[in-house]
């Protein structure tokens, strides 16, 4: 695969700092919920028009490769995966966003201290199976077998805390935030299972 390495380098550079910006997303929303400081959880709200803005741009980008010249082949492949991962990278920075929105509503303070750290607990390995999808796009390897038991761990988790809210007593709105709060980040753990589907069809592809 010989694609022109100003398109190809730009796309993947920026492709890899939003795979940063989302995974810095959930990490500083998480620590804004457990650590009660809603100004950093509104830093995450508002910093998500960046991310936002990036992704429009990466898409540009794409389209205009695709717009200035025919392609096909490994180039197409290319292409198509972009316009196949760049969308679950907005999503995703999305969740990270709704997370923090909670902590802007001083939810943390009125979870159970071990829902907490069933939260502290998914945040770790979201984060790690970011990184895995991240690297995975770096270097254009398959889905790692790690990956998907950390995807499995996610869901255990997920039923942790959803148990945790059916036998707390909590609010019903407290109760009702803090499911979404399980499912966001379950949801952040399909997505980067799901990117690194994505990136296998570049495995094959050498720029």
């Amino acid at each position: 695969m010989n694609p022109p390495e100003p398109g190809i380098g730009a796309i993947d550079r920026k492709v890899l700092q939003l795979f940063a910006s989302v995974s810095e997303a959930l990490a500083r929303a998480t620590t804004a919920l457990l650590g009660g400081e809603p100004s950093l959880g509104q830093s995450v709200v508002d910093g998500d028009q960046n991310i936002d803005d990036l992704t429009a741009e990466v898409e540009l980008l794409v389209w205009d490769e695709l717009q200035d010249r025919p392609v096909q082949g490994d180039e197409l492949r290319y292409f198509v995966a972009m316009l196949l991962i760049i969308p679950e990278l907005e999503r995703s920075a999305d969740l990270a966003e709704h997370i923090a929105q909670r902590a802007v509503d001083h939810l943390g303070a009125q979870m159970s201290p071990r829902s907490r750290g069933i939260v502290q607990l998914m945040t770790e390995v979201a984060n790690e199976m970011w990184k895995e999808a991240a690297d995975a796009f770096g270097e254009r390897s398959r889905v790692s077998e790690h990956l998907v038991k950390a995807d499995e761990e996610m869901d255990v988790l997920h039923q942790n805390l959803t148990s945790e809210v059916a036998n707390e007593e909590m609010t019903a709105a407290i109760a009702g935030q803090v499911t979404l709060l399980a499912r966001f980040y379950e949801r952040l753990g399909d997505h980067a299972v799901n990117l690194a589907r994505r990136i296998e069809l570049l495995a094959d592809l050498r720029p």
